[in-house]
């Protein structure tokens, strides 16, 4: 297994620089590191790996990386389309998918036509176009693997070798900076507020993702994806140690539970090493120590973003696409001060009250959807 060679697609962030460690302590060969724009930090990983091709973004950051990394044996590769060619690159058997946004669905859907392993980190894939990447991913033959703390405990506690299917989801949730408030009080709550995640480290947008708890309502619609569960089935709890990273439940009454530390190496290394189970870093589970886990339900008048998600889940490709696109907008708007925090919720819910019924039947009407969603969502309101 440690002979496995990897693709890492958002290798500067949080996601990419636990896989590399991962990758490093494993023994496993990284071909390709794939980045937006970060030409500091990719250089380094560069010289430290050694891959075969490194791939970025950005056209002029890419000219700036050829320069610096002309002594190093690499293909250094640039522009838009760069990330698929990263993805599809034939001699690597993982891609890790750990791109921000809908700009990781394209690469990863270059890398499901590859029959690729998918350890997939990018919710927001299977949130616009689930249907479409698990019915590519059956026909060429690709395994998709979660990375997600969450999807990982799902995908872990089904009983696959016996065939035997859960008739609901426990999915976790922190509960984010925010929990136990009100609407009024989270509001207006400046960014600095937002980004105090309690238990886990992770990037800006996933961090007020999980501030306004729609994160959740993404993985949600993740989850009926990736494991074919309708969205009543699907439970959302709140569990603030985040030591419970999900459940499944059966038909007899059994709910099975994958239990650890908040640390993203675990999920991630399972999902490089799958099936088997290899030692690793993560600090191991005392729950003596511990003593004490709690679960309660969401307060959907507070998280009014997973409302909207919960909501929009079972309305079909469309809204789900829109609604995505317009809270990846609204949250970097609100992070430039734009929109205050209840706007991010506005926004989402505007923009897919406006766009449900559009055609999403191929990849290319979502990203048409996706580029008109993002549109509106850039003129809706402003900071009050």
């Amino acid at each position: 297994m440690t002979e496995q060679r990897v693709a890492v697609l958002g290798s500067t962030g949080s996601i990419g620089t636990q896989t590399l460690e991962v990758c490093g302590l494993l023994g496993m060969r990284v071909e390709v590191l794939c980045a937006g724009r970060n030409i500091d930090i990719l250089e380094a990983q560069a010289r430290r790996c050694r891959p075969s091709l490194v791939s970025v973004a950005d056209m002029e950051a890419g000219n700036i990386l050829k320069t610096r990394l002309a002594d190093m044996p690499c293909r250094v590769v640039a522009g838009p389309e760069a990330a698929e060619e990263a993805a599809a690159f034939p001699d690597a058997d993982v891609v890790v998918t750990a791109m921000t946004g809908t700009a990781g669905l394209l690469p990863t859907m270059a890398a499901v036509r590859g029959g690729k392993r998918i350890a997939l980190a990018n919710k927001e894939t299977l949130v616009c176009a689930g249907r479409l990447v698990m019915d590519e991913a059956a026909r060429h033959g690709a395994e998709i693997v979660p990375v997600d703390s969450e999807h990982s405990a799902i995908f872990q506690s089904m009983d696959n070798r016996a065939g035997v299917r859960p008739v609901g989801i426990k999915l976790t949730a922190s509960g984010g900076p925010f929990r136990g408030m009100t609407w009024e009080e989270v509001r207006c709550a400046p960014p600095e507020k937002a980004l105090k995640h309690p238990n886990w480290s992770m990037g800006a947008k996933v961090t007020i993702d999980s501030a306004t708890m729609m994160n959740k309502g993404l993985e949600l619609i993740e989850a009926m994806h990736l494991f074919g569960m309708a969205p009543e089935d699907i439970e959302i709890l709140v569990h603030p140690q985040s030591i419970v990273h999900s459940a499944v439940e059966y038909a007899d009454g059994a709910v099975i539970a994958q239990l650890g530390t908040p640390d993203m190496r675990l999920p991630i290394q399972y999902a490089l090493t799958w099936p088997e189970r290899l030692p690793c870093p993560a600090p191991r589970l005392d729950l003596a120590k511990l003593g004490t886990l709690t679960f309660e339900k969401p307060d959907l008048g507070t998280f009014r973003c997973l409302r909207l998600a919960m909501e929009t889940a079972g309305r079909g490709m469309s809204a789900c696409c829109a609604m995505n696109a317009a809270n990846e907008i609204a949250v970097s708007r609100y992070l430039k001060g734009e929109l205050t925090f209840g706007g991010i919720y506005e926004t989402a819910a505007s923009v897919t009250e406006q766009l449900a019924g559009t055609p999403a039947d191929t990849l290319e009407e979502v990203l048409a959807l996706d580029a008109e969603a993002r549109r509106l969502a850039s003129g809706q309101g402003t900071r009050q």
